[in-house]
């Protein structure tokens, strides 16, 4: 039972390295984001103020995720660990965790996009990037968790 408890805890760090790696300017993925979130029509000063306005919101907001994290990376763990402590084959049981991703996330994405507030311009590229984020990280944890299944 330890052994799923720092797997969890360690699947959070790793959720939330990949989402700040993911989403940050530096990437395709985070300037997508920020179009989406409006900030391509804001100008500098705009962006600062915005930014400003939502950092005493921020502490909850990361609270937030780092559930968000916690249940998805113990999903994560669960499946490895106990697929391989019953003799499943580490990649039938991450075929498992990508049979989820394909048939939970990926549908709960794409209807975030097709019924969000999305510009119809970017509305493939958000999708694919966001479902894309969820694989990598959901493959990242679970190969972390079959190295101490």
């Amino acid at each position: 039972m330890f052994t799923v408890f720092f797997l969890t805890l360690a699947g959070v760090v790793i959720a939330i390295a990949i989402g700040t790696f993911w989403y940050s300017m530096a990437t395709p993925m985070g300037r997508l984001h920020m179009k989406y979130l409006g900030f391509d029509k804001l100008s500098p000063e705009e962006q600062k103020q915005k930014i400003e306005e939502a950092k005493p919101a921020m502490p909850k907001v990361y609270a937030g995720q780092m559930l968000l994290s916690l249940l998805e990376s113990f999903a994560v763990v669960i499946i490895i660990t106990m697929s391989m402590q019953n003799g499943v084959p580490f990649l039938v049981a991450l075929g498992f965790v990508v049979f989820n991703w394909l048939c939970f996330m990926v549908p709960v994405n794409g209807s975030q996009i097709l019924w969000g507030n999305v510009e119809r311009g970017i509305a493939w590229k958000k999708f694919f990037s966001d479902i894309m984020a969820n694989l990598v990280t959901l493959l990242a944890i679970a190969g972390v968790a079959g190295l101490f299944a």
